[in-house]
């Protein structure tokens, strides 16, 4: 089988390489190129598809043997993750880039390219599973290694993409012996750290980087009674749950901390109250897609306009949360599909932008982008 390796410049991505190329596949390396401009990329150990990641990637191909090339995907990183981060942000929602990269960049434009050129398969250095039913349709599940786990992040797979995707870390039990392996192999990468946050915001700063991409202006700070409370530089530069910088300058009257409850972009305020207020139990989210074959209650709502069943399911709302117990739905009016998801015990801090993965045991079900998260107070369960 003709095999696309991603090669990020990571050590996971460089054993993922090795063990396709073990199992007797004709791999190809593939480094992307995700900036003209490099130095808008975070490097070093907190870096991801940089100049330097570039070298690492290429250091490892030579030494297992492989062609390697470097393909530029700046323009479509642009459009489908950095315009859209901004995009999401001035809609007052949190989004999270890396979920969108692994949807629009990493198994989607890779993908069709791999696939046009007349490769079989991509490959990635993921944590997660890739298994068959019983009648052949490739269904998502977490990897062996919980802690590394990260099919949250891969919840935005389609079943087509699904059938072409291999994962060799799959049953890998730790971090630890992926990267053993790799100094047994002789791949300079094998001490290399993990990179972490967001790779097109360099300093680390998001609040100064959306600053310097879009239009904030001050607005209101208020309470959930509508009182000023305060001024802000732009309500776009906050997130729901957020204690540190709100600069009120007097406390509450119980003397606790605010938090950031909601934000408003069409009246350009920020909503601050205390910690309970951020307890939620029902959310409801947009776009959402199936990672295999949908839910029986799903399937059966078809493509009419309706309520499908609900059906039991567990919701991860954060790449390393804790997956919680719930009741899902999907609902369709004129088209437009909206996923719901009662919750058995409230969660806290809870943002519109977030995407909420769908798990069964072990499967991923699908995904949505949180639209809507609020309490139902006379049904909600006390805040863990």
């Amino acid at each position: 089988m003709r095999v696309l390796a991603a090669m990020s410049g990571g050590v996971d991505s460089a054993v993922a390489a090795a063990r396709a190329v073990d199992a007797g596949h004709d791999v190809t390396g593939v480094h992307l190129a995700l900036s003209r401009t490099p130095g808008t990329l975070r490097t070093g150990a907190r870096g991801c598809c940089t100049i330097e990641d570039s070298r690492d990637a290429w250091r490892a191909a030579e030494k297992l043997g492989i062609p390697y090339y470097v393909w530029d995907f700046s323009e479509r990183f642009q459009a489908d993750v950095v315009d859209d981060f901004v995009a999401e942000y001035a809609a007052g929602r949190t989004p999270n880039p890396c979920m969108r990269c692994n949807e629009k960049i990493k198994f989607a434009a890779l993908l069709e390219k791999a696939l046009a050129l007349g490769f079989d398969a991509v490959c990635t250095g993921h944590y997660a599973k890739v298994v068959e039913d019983a009648d052949g349709h490739k269904e998502l599940h977490r990897a062996a290694d919980w802690a590394k786990d990260q099919s949250y992040v891969l919840g935005v797979l389609t079943a087509e993409q699904l059938e072409h995707a291999i994962f060799p870390l799959a049953e890998t039990p730790s971090k630890a012996q992926v990267r053993a392996e790799a100094e047994e192999r002789g791949l300079s990468v094998a001490s290399k750290p993990d990179s972490h946050d967001i790779c097109f915001i360099p300093d680390g700063d998001t609040r100064g980087w959306l600053a310097d991409h879009m239009e904030l202006e001050p607005g209101r700070i208020v309470d959930t009674e509508g009182h000023e409370l305060g001024e802000h530089r732009g309500a776009q530069a906050y997130t729901v749950g957020q204690r540190r910088g709100l600069h009120i300058g007097r406390p509450a009257p119980d003397g606790k901390p605010r938090f950031v409850l909601e934000i408003r972009p069409k009246t350009n305020e920020v909503v601050v109250g205390p910690e309970q207020l951020l307890a939620i139990d029902l959310m409801e989210g947009i776009r959402p897609s199936w990672a295999g074959l949908p839910p029986r209650e799903v399937t059966d709502l078809g493509d009419a306009d309706g309520r499908s069943e609900d059906f039991p399911v567990t919701v991860q709302v954060r790449a390393h949360g804790d997956p919680a117990p719930a009741r899902a739905w999907l609902t369709r009016e004129n088209g437009e599909a909206r996923l719901h998801i009662r919750l058995e015990e409230s969660q806290r801090g809870v943002a519109p932008g977030q995407t909420m993965v769908l798990y069964q045991g072990t499967r991923v079900l699908g995904q949505a982008t949180i639209d809507a998260a609020r309490a139902d107070r006379a049904t909600a369960a006390p805040a863990r």
